[in-house]
This record gives structure tokens, C-alpha cells and sequence, in this order.
């Protein structure tokens, strides 16, 4: 078996707002379990193989360890038609994040959620690995 990223966990201030974000994204994914209305819900948003896990938070106090803080840049998500995506996005109102070089082999496109955090979704334009990973362009 080759090893995947199965989930990742993000904390937010508005747990609808979040399933709103990655629904216009990525309209594949449907909500996987809700813990229901409360100060500490969450979701699992994903697919039945991966998900991402949405945990609404309050702000933290001063001085309190935030969840996301330090080291987070973003998270990358492969989708099949990076422009449709981006053209969903922007019609939703979202802002668009880093604007990368082009590249022969990928699209990559990067938005910014309601809590301020970027995100990047990926289209590969080969199949091939060792162009897919081609950093030197």
C-alpha cells in the first residue's frame, strides 16, 4: 500500500463559512459527519477516502496556543480543471492568493478562506511523475 494524506485539521471561526469555501472549490465533497450545532463543532468535509476535518473555535485568548500557528503556509488539493475552479471561486467573492509562474505541466491556482488562510489547488497536465514533479522550470 502506498501511503496518502488521509486528512488534515483546520480550526475556524465559522464551520458553515469553511463548508461553503471548499464546497465551491470542489463540489465533490460532501459532508461526512457533523457534530451538530455547540461552541467546539465540527465536520468532516471530504470524500470516502480523504477528508478534511473542520473544527470551529473561538479566537484564542492572548498568549493561548493557536491551532494553525506557527509553521501553517497552505494546503494543496489536486482537482481536474484548475480555471473552472478558479472562475467559481472568484464568482463566490473569494480572494485569489499567490499568482505562481506557469508551468508545462501543472496549473496551479491559490485561494484565501473567511479566516484569512491560503489554499492551492492543483491541476496536472501529465500523468507522468517526473514531470508532475518538476521543480526546475
Amino acid at each position: 500500500m502506498e501511503s496518502y494524506v488521509e486528512h488534515t485539521n483546520i480550526s475556524v471561526t465559522d464551520v458553515d463559512k469553511s463548508i461553503r469555501f471548499f464546497s465551491t472549490a470542489m463540489p465533490d465533497l460532501r459532508v461526512r459527519h457533523d457534530s451538530g450545532p455547540g461552541p467546539k463543532r465540527w465536520v468532516h468535509l471530504g470524500t470516502d477516502v480523504t477528508y478534511i476535518s473542520i473544527n470551529q473555535m473561538p479566537p484564542p485568548a492572548e498568549g493561548e496556543f493557536e491551532c494553525h500557528r506557527p509553521g501553517y503556509n497552505h494546503i494543496g488539493f489536486v482537482v481536474s480543471d484548475a480555471d473552472v475552479l478558479r472562475e467559481r471561486m472568484l464568482e463566490a467573492g473569494y480572494q485569489e492568493g499567490f499568482v505562481p509562474e506557469p508551468h508545462p505541466h501543472r496549473k496551479r491556482v491559490y485561494f484565501i478562506d473567511n479566516d484569512g488562510m491560503q489554499y492551492e489547488f492543483v491541476q496536472y497536465y501529465s500523468d507522468d511523475v517526473a514531470e508532475k514533479n518538476d521543480y526546475e522550470l
